[in-house]
């Protein structure tokens, strides 16, 4: 009996849901992301920045120029291409005005082909050959903000901008007189070529983020039967080292209207990661298991019909010829099973950091008899029991602890039960039981597997 409280009590806490969202003034589910998150998505941002936007085809140039003793000379740059960028440091940092994002010390590498030719009366001369450019120094910065459109979240581009310090040219093939003119000719051209030609890769890649976030949907199906909430509430809360968002989180029945303002905030549980250091931490209200739990209860999925147990003796009359002497000497040596029914939606309450809930389940003890099931006694069940979560590493994490149980005969077809012997069996079951978590449909067939109380998903 006591792996069966488990598993009604795991399930619960872990229950499959769809998502659907509605719009909703309160969120119930906050991600808090720190300043060592922050920096991790900064880095994480920065290379998918680079890996997008190399190779950079940067528009042509041309220029005329006077070279003494030679005389006008037209001088075309082609095909430069930003091949490559090293960046030295990067820095982010949130507050009233915003996310900004800088990179410093950041080297570009560039090829180009190079082409001149120069005429007179006499004669004309052409030449070309290629060359690798060297842009140092450079920076890159900007200052975004995040504001809630709707039900969803509006990416705003407030600054942005590239400053290079300087370039280095090697040209490969030419006269010797031809260095130092490109370099006087097209060194400001090329910085500017660079510059903006960044500016507008990075103008570009904020708009894609945005258009991101906008096409987020404001549902995630999960299954038939049940929605989560996941649409924004609130602004984004920009401090000086984390930003948060809320999100409404709360279950509700598919194509349903949510309306969050029949639940008031109550308590709620933080789930940080392990270590000193956290990247982020999520808290979940109390009303998001609740909610959950309200759905599935109305949706008649908090049912069970349990026909296996770790010890399977507990499930054959024999067990109980001294416990209930009336069932063995009425059904000797048959088969049993438990339907498991909640008579209300489990009320969950997070106190000092833990999940606490009490239950209230029927219990039919059914005798199987020649293809036959035989309703012969329906015990009402009062679960006290408590949890924990915690993110470690890249698992969520989950302690479940039944803390007691009463019992009470609701009707009986053969005779009176002595509840005190019954409760007493029950405690007696091993108390180390995990319950696989399964889709269940209404009235499901479950299996309880040996295991400890300790519970893990990927996040």
């Amino acid at each position: 009996m006591a792996p069966t409280i488990f598993f009604i009590f795991l399930s619960l806490l872990f229950i499959p849901a769809r998502t659907h969202l509605e719009l909703n003034e309160e969120g119930f589910i906050s991600v808090e992301i720190s300043d060592k998150g922050l920096d991790y998505a900064k880095d994480v941002l920065i290379d998918e920045a680079i890996s997008s936007i190399i190779p950079l085809q940067l528009p042509q140039i041309e220029k005329t120029v006077e070279v003494v003793l030679i005389g006008k000379v037209k001088m075309v740059l082609s095909s430069i291409t930003i091949y490559h960028v090293n960046i030295n440091s990067s820095l982010v940092k949130t507050g009233e005005a915003g996310i900004t994002l800088v990179a410093s010390g950041a080297t570009a590498y560039l090829s180009m082909n190079w082409k001149y030719s120069y005429s007179n009366w006499l004669f004309e001369i052409t030449d070309s050959g290629d060359a690798s450019v060297q842009v140092k120094g450079m920076e890159v910065g900007l200052t975004v903000d995040f504001k809630k459109q709707e039900e969803f979240l509006k990416l705003i581009l407030l600054d942005y901008g590239c400053y290079v310090k300087r370039i280095s040219i090697e040209l490969h093939g030419g006269a010797s007189w031809l260095y130092q003119v490109v370099v006087d000719a097209f060194e400001g051209q090329i910085a500017s070529a660079v510059e903006d030609g960044i500016s507008e890769k990075v103008r570009e890649g904020i708009s894609k983020l945005d258009v991101l976030l906008q096409s987020l949907p404001k549902q995630i199906p999960i299954d038939e039967t049940a929605a989560l909430s996941v649409s924004f509430v609130k602004n984004p809360v920009l401090s000086n080292s984390s930003i948060e968002f809320e999100i409404n989180g709360l279950f509700t029945a598919r194509n349903e209207i949510l309306a969050s303002r029949y639940y008031l905030r109550g308590s709620g549980i933080s789930i940080p990661c392990s270590g000193s250091a956290n990247m982020i931490k999520i808290s979940v209200n109390e009303n998001v298991f609740n909610s959950a739990s309200l759905v599935y209860f109305n949706a008649d999925y908090m049912q069970w019909i349990v026909d296996e147990l770790p010890n399977q003796t507990f499930l054959n009359t024999a067990k109980w010829k001294y416990i209930i002497p009336r069932l063995y000497k009425q059904y000797p040596n048959a088969d049993m099973e438990f339907n498991i029914s909640l008579t209300s939606p489990p009320i969950i309450q997070v106190v000092n950091q833990d999940i606490e809930s009490t239950i209230y389940i029927d219990l039919i003890l059914n005798v199987l008899e020649v293809g036959e099931v035989i309703p012969v006694a329906c015990i009402l069940l009062e679960i006290n029991a408590s949890g924990s979560a915690e993110i470690i590493r890249n698992n969520l994490a989950g302690i479940i602890r039944v803390k007691g149980f009463s019992t009470h005969l609701k009707w009986s077809n053969i005779g009176k039960l002595n509840m005190l012997l019954i409760q007493t069996a029950m405690s007696a079951i091993p108390q180390s039981h995990r319950g696989a978590i399964y889709k269940l449909a209404p009235t499901t067939r479950i299996s309880i597997a040996s295991s400890s109380w300790f519970y893990s998903s990927e996040c």
